[in-house]
């Protein structure tokens, strides 16, 4: 048998205690968590939640900043969909992201405030932490709501759409009323 670094082989590796099958997670999640995507990941999180540049962004007007601040998350999407390969996981980052999109994007100040609230980025590293770990609890649940994250995430595109569409509409209406 081929004999690896410390005197053990690959089979030996791959049982635990009990005689069942388990993933050799523990290489591949110390080399994701060491990777700069992960890092860049734990920044953008760090900023744009606990300093709150995702609630600052919020304030400039026509849902401008909201979406400028969501672009930070493609770093998330990035990590979930190409390093950890989960699909089901890419659709929950997107659900949450989208979802922090039409939150801050709610007129007359009420989105800025919760903007300040809704920690979108905070939610997905700990989505992404929980694969990392081979979380079961945040796997399963992740797997679980994967059609309906599926189904939320075109709601939700539809209606940030039509968001966006009022908003115009309301700004154009406004400014041909006082400039008239």
């Amino acid at each position: 048998m081929p004999q690896q670094e410390g005197g053990t082989d690959r089979s030996e590796q791959q049982h635990s205690a009990d005689g069942n099958k388990r993933r050799p997670s523990s290489d591949r999640s110390e080399k994701l968590r060491s990777s700069r995507l992960y890092r860049a990941t734990q920044a953008v999180t760090l900023w744009m939640d606990r300093y709150n540049v995702d609630g600052v962004a919020g304030l400039v007007p026509g849902g401008v900043g909201d979406i400028v601040s969501a672009g930070f998350a493609v770093v998330h999407v990035y990590f979930s969909a190409f390093r950890l390969r989960s699909i089901p996981l890419t659709l929950a980052i997107l659900n949450n992201t989208l979802r922090d999109i039409f939150l801050g994007m709610l007129p007359f100040f009420v989105g800025d405030v919760i903007d300040f609230f809704h920690k979108a980025n905070k939610r997905n590293m700990a989505l992404i932490d929980g694969f990392i770990n081979d979380d079961e609890i945040v796997v399963h649940e992740v797997n679980r709501k994967a059609t309906q994250s599926a189904a939320i995430l075109i709601s939700l595109a539809i209606a940030i759409m039509l968001l966006l569409w009022g908003l115009v509409w309301l700004t154009k209406t406004l400014g041909t009323a006082l400039f008239s």
